[in-house]
């Protein structure tokens, strides 16, 4: 029997749901459920979870091989990590999406895209693993109010049951945005710019690491933070972005 406190509530609940019907959060069309997709939007998104991708960065590959298998660029240039994933491509809807948290103060959708990060992560997952997100330095902070890789790892963490170590990295410079550099670019603007926190970062020593970010363009910036992982004595480092660029500038 349900008590008092439950019945009210689900009747709250259902007012609410009466007064503001659930809608799609990409398109705002009706949907059955909250924090959801409708299903034009869904097929936009072209999630990633059961295509063949990259072993090491995520990007999608032709073909159904069902063994681990990499990408020419990541077969040319190894990444500093030994496994990622993206959920979704870096388009249509995963990119009207992703923009919308980063710069839209669309904080809402940390819940629906940590979901999705979780159901990425199964190729992923280690024992003793913690999740680190890609820090943002503390001015970009002040204007932005949150770090959207923080929002995603708390609540992919909470569902996978995995400890969130927030500020095991930090960005000790500002940098302009990389957003429109080449890979050497990149590079070069992230050289000793994010290093493991002198008292957090010891919390990775032995452990594994999974790194947590929105977006992977290049993948300098979660290469800079893979070496501060191994640094801080990590003992793996593995990847996972929300959205996965699919040609690199």
């Amino acid at each position: 029997m349900k008590s008092a406190r439950t019945a009210t509530v689900e009747v709250l609940g259902a007012l609410r749901r009466a007064v503001y019907p659930p809608a799609c959060i990409a398109c705002g069309a009706l949907t059955e459920s909250e924090f959801a997709l409708c299903g034009p939007c869904w097929r936009d998104a072209g999630f990633l979870m059961g295509a063949l991708v990259c072993d090491s960065c995520g990007i999608p590959l032709p073909g159904q091989d069902a063994g681990p298998v990499h990408c020419d660029d990541c077969l040319r240039r190894p990444r500093p990590w030994s496994r990622g994933r993206a959920a979704l491509p870096y388009r249509a809807t995963g990119r009207q999406l992703a923009l919308a948290l980063k710069h839209g103060d669309r904080t809402d959708l940390a819940k629906p895209m940590g979901r999705w990060l979780a159901a990425a992560a199964s190729p992923l997952l280690q024992d003793d693993q913690v999740l680190v997100p890609v820090p943002l330095h503390w001015s970009r902070l002040l204007r932005r109010r949150y770090n959207q890789a923080q929002l995603l790892a708390r609540e992919a963490g909470r569902l996978l049951g995995r400890p969130v170590v927030p500020d095991a990295l930090v960005r000790c410079r500002a940098t302009r945005s990389l957003g429109h550099g080449g890979r050497e670019a990149r590079a070069a603007a992230l050289s000793g710019v994010i290093v493991p926190h002198p008292r957090q970062g010891r919390r990775l020593q032995g452990r594994a690491v999974l790194l947590i970010d929105d977006v992977m363009t290049s993948g300098a910036t979660l290469s800079a933070c893979a070496g501060a992982a191994r640094e801080a004595g990590a003992a793996d480092v593995r990847v996972l972005v929300l959205a996965r660029a699919l040609f690199e500038p």
